[in-house]
């Protein structure tokens, strides 16, 4: 982070000292450490930290096979993820679209499911 370095060194610093506190010491050894960065750094979708935390898990003894099945647990959360989100409607929108809602029942709403979403929320 040159940029932050030379423009915040403050807070470029404190954030050094973040990721020492995090990393060093405590009761989780550092392999286990990145591999939480690596799934972490997946999620972020953050290209560089999955490669600085793979570099340094592999360092702390890390196998490939340990780095791979991190990403993999990464990937699984962020699929699931995508079942629970879904609840914004008081009913699970999977539910409204794979029931057995009418045709017709569908063609009374007016514009985008967010608009009548929010019209639900003022309502409420």
């Amino acid at each position: 982070m040159p940029f932050m370095n030379e423009i915040l060194p403050d807070t470029a610093e404190a954030f050094g000292k973040l990721r020492d506190s995090i990393f060093e010491g405590g009761e989780l050894d550092r392999k286990t450490k990145e591999l939480i960065a690596i799934a972490s750094s997946v999620l972020m979708r953050c290209q560089y930290c999955v490669d600085v935390h793979s570099q340094r898990a592999a360092a702390n003894e890390a196998s490939k096979k340990e780095i791979a099945e991190a990403i993999a647990v990464a990937m699984f959360i962020a699929g699931g993820s995508q079942l629970g989100w879904t609840n914004v409607y008081g009913e699970n929108v999977y539910d409204i679209v794979f029931g057995e809602k009418k045709p017709e029942e569908a063609e009374k709403e007016k514009g985008c499911c967010c608009g009548n979403w929010r019209r639900n929320q003022r309502n409420s």
